[in-house]
């Protein structure tokens, strides 16, 4: 098992990468801060007199402007391989009044900043409504169904996954080692001790000499207290294979 285009995309746009945004007829690109709420739809904080927000200002006779958001990944180590780039296009309207105030607890949800309390003041909130969306990694580019985005939720390990792999390295080594070539078998021992450098809801990638592999969990997992149940048998010294 492992992670659907439409899921790591979700996990990309979530909200917690650095993000850049491309205006239609517009200088750019912006920095720009964003989630991806519960329904699929980008929010983009801005500030209210900032170029981004200036950027956005639309045309006479329209109230929405085209832009693309464009999020690149950030390994969580030195040494991962990054799970790629997304480019998430649709159009932003600003937000007021009563809209604005529910898009500030859904932009809560996800990022609870203190920059919330000034929208309407110092800050705004745009929203974009998606139309296209497209993944690249290793330079193989996909375009992923709007709606599928929309229903895919962002990996529950993807904020934590630092510190995962950071515990797993600095206190488990000896033993995600040896449960890594048990998986293996006898066809393919490699000669260093092997390293997680990748870990999500569906398994890890562990890094082999000069080769990647991913081992699956036998399910995924919902939230770090599930992964700590699952891998117990395997970090536990008077546990059974």
């Amino acid at each position: 098992m492992q992670p659907s285009h439409a899921e790591v995309a979700r996990t990309l746009a979530a909200g917690h990468l650095p993000a850049v945004a491309h205006i239609a007829c517009r200088p750019g690109p912006l920095p720009v801060r964003h989630v991806t709420d519960a329904h699929g739809r980008v929010l983009l904080l801005s500030p209210a007199d900032g170029a981004f927000t200036a950027a956005l200002r639309p045309q006479p006779g329209t109230d929405d402007t085209a832009m693309v958001l464009d999020i690149t990944d950030v390994p969580p180590m030195a040494g991962s391989p990054a799970l790629g780039r997304v480019w998430v296009s649709g159009w932003a309207v600003r937000l007021d009044g009563d809209e604005a105030r529910q898009a500030v607890l859904d932009y809560a949800d996800i990022d609870a900043s203190g920059d919330l309390l000034d929208v309407g003041e110092s800050k705004v909130l745009h929203r974009m409504d998606v139309a296209e969306v497209r993944y690249e990694r290793n330079e193989k580019l996909v375009d992923v169904d709007p709606d599928d985005f929309a229903a895919a939720t962002p990996d529950p390990l993807r904020q934590i996954e630092f510190d995962l792999i950071a515990d797993l390295a600095d206190h488990h080594l000896a033993e995600m080692s040896a449960y890594v070539r048990r998986q293996l078998g006898s066809s393919f021992q490699p000669k260093k001790e092997p390293e997680v450098v990748r870990m999500d809801r569906y398994g890890f990638m562990v890094r082999l000499d000069d080769k990647l592999a991913r081992l699956s969990f036998p399910r995924p997992v919902a939230d770090r207290h599930d992964l700590a149940h699952l891998l117990h048998p395997v970090l536990c010294h008077r546990c059974g294979h």
